[in-house]
Order: C-alpha cells, then structure tokens, then sequence
C-alpha cells in the first residue's frame, strides 16, 4: 500500500503526478521546482531557486510527518554545470553530516526553464 502526500506549502503537480508518495517506511517526493508556492513566482537568481527548490521539499516531506534530517539520497538536476558551487553552497544550508547520498546532473532542459530541480527520498521514521 501507498499513501499520496499533497500539500499547499509546496507547489501543486503540473501534471499526472504527486508531489511525493509514501511506500512503508520510504518517502519519494517528485523533482521540486523552485515555484513560491503562495505567488507561483520564482526568481531568476540559482542560488535562490536552490533554496526554494529545498524549501518546497522540506514542506513535502513535513506533511508525510518526515523532515530533511530523515533524506537518504537526493538527485539534483541543473541546467548549467557551472552553478554546482553555488548550489553547494546552498545545499550544505540544509544538510548536515552525514551527508545524504546525492547525484547531480546536468540536463538539457528542465520544466518552466528553471535553473535547478531537486527531488528526495527519505524515510519515514
């Protein structure tokens, strides 16, 4: 059995997808773009659409009653390699040690063009 996580702190599906599920213990959130939730706004800025992006996971994981503290591996896609150090830099704002295992790639193209997108999965206890 699943159970679908929604929530109005993070931005709604913009297709035929959750913004997470939860399957037993483990927690899979959907990429998270760097969307304002209450304005659909987002800025132009990557080091800010990294901060929303995690923000936006943060609000999705808090509804499954999980946290960032509980993420066991993050995927990071980025349109411009050269902002790794900026995102990094982001990152470590939200992760401590131990660190979660991550994979960070460069994609042609992301949704809505946004510079970052991250997606998570944690678990639940």
């Amino acid at each position: 059995m699943h159970k679908v996580i929604e929530t109005p702190d993070a931005p709604p599906a913009i297709g035929p997808y959750s913004q997470g599920i939860q399957f037993g213990n483990l927690i899979f959130t959907s990429g998270q773009l760097p969307i304002e939730p209450e304005t659909g706004e987002m800025s132009e800025d990557t080091k800010e659409q990294a901060h929303q992006c995690l923000k936006n996971l943060k609000s999705v994981l808090e509804a499954a009653g999980s946290g960032l503290n509980k993420v066991k591996k993050a995927t990071v896609f980025v349109k411009d390699m050269n902002d790794f150090t900026d995102i990094n830099e982001v990152y470590k704002q939200y992760f401590t040690f131990p660190f979660p295992a991550r994979s960070l790639v460069e994609v042609a193209r992301l949704p809505k063009d946004v510079k970052v997108e991250i997606e998570v999965v944690a678990s639940a206890e």
